[in-house]
């Protein structure tokens, strides 16, 4: 493989505190080993629309600490088919792109295996969805940020249900991961942390609010993520009040996660990937994504991203009933 002289940005999907982070590490490492950088606005739908900017070092300067994406991002319909992808592919070529950074969720690494199949350049995938949801890497960027934001929501909302002797649900984002409840929830102090993972025994729940109570506890928090019950914490507020006679109040905090700025553990990880991804095309690397196992940095084939089933440390279950008595 050549060495390449020309690489291309993009971040897709949903966007995640330390995006930036991670764009300006590709782009000044890049420049550094003398490559050129362009930045696709808007996800994949910047490639196929060939909506670009050139970007030097200056072009990602003061963006560390800003959330989102100065990029943009968003989900294209189009790069599902695949002539989406060969004219996507065709855009890549006739701009001279030697290698495509792709900063995303494990959807945006499915498009990203999907595009080398009509494409022969190289494709390095980022792992950015406050999720934590990617397969081979412990962290991704984002999620910290995305923590810190809920655990400040939720210490707030511990006021209020002391002072009304109230039980509080807080829905958290993660359809099919339950990694950031399990976090806001250890760290919050909550009472009660449903899964999409650990299926929900509603008659369990109710047992221990009612023993809780009993034991005199007076505020309770149950932090619900969004796929752990049908219908969300609304739906499962009225439930538990029909079932205990408390006063049941949902909280759902939604796209709040996703803002704000990074933390630092977020602006830790995005520059170290950053870097560490344009080394790896240098490399000649293709077809993988960028992480941290062990704070080591790694590259995994892209189809791990989506087919690994992430373990959670089975002790936080142990000591978890230990915590809220």
């Amino acid at each position: 493989m050549s060495t390449p002289h020309k690489v291309a940005i993009i971040t897709s999907g949903g966007d995640s505190p330390g995006m930036n982070g991670a764009i300006r590490a590709i782009v000044r490492t890049a420049i550094y080993h003398g490559l050129e950088v362009i930045g696709f606005k808007y996800g994949y739908q910047g490639i196929l629309d060939a909506n670009y900017v050139e970007m030097n070092a200056r072009s990602v300067s003061g963006i560390l600490q800003r959330g989102g994406t100065i990029l943009g991002t968003s989900r294209c319909k189009a790069f599902l088919q695949e002539s989406g992808r060969k004219q996507a592919a065709a855009n890549l070529d006739e701009l001279g792109i030697d290698v495509l950074f792709v900063i995303g969720g494990n959807g945006s690494m499915r498009g990203a295996h999907e595009l080398l199949k009509v494409w022969d350049g190289q494709v390095i995938g980022l792992p950015g969805t406050i999720d934590n949801d990617c397969g081979g890497t412990d962290f991704t960027i984002g999620y910290f940020t995305a923590l810190d934001t809920a655990l400040e929501s939720i210490d707030k909302i511990r006021d209020t249900a002391e002072a009304f002797d109230r039980v509080f649900l807080v829905e958290v984002m993660g359809r099919k991961a339950g990694d950031i409840a399990l976090g806001v929830g250890i760290t919050g102090g909550a009472e009660e942390m449903l899964l999409p993972e650990r299926p929900c025994d509603l008659d369990q729940v109710v047992e221990r609010m009612v023993l809780s109570k009993e034991r005199g506890k007076g505020s309770y928090i149950i932090v619900v993520a969004e796929g752990a019950y049908d219908g969300g914490a609304p739906r499962l507020a009225e439930e538990l009040e029909k079932r205990t006679g408390y006063a049941c109040r949902p909280v759902v905090l939604g796209h709040i996660q996703r803002g704000g700025s990074p933390v630092a553990m977020d602006r830790w990880f995005a520059t170290r990937m950053g870097a560490f991804a344009v080394k790896a095309a240098l490399q000649g690397a293709n077809g993988v994504m960028v992480g941290i196992e062990k704070n080591e940095l790694v590259t995994n084939p892209l189809e791990k991203t989506w087919q690994e089933n992430k373990s959670f440390d089975p002790f936080i279950f142990e000591i978890q009933p230990m915590l809220s008595i």
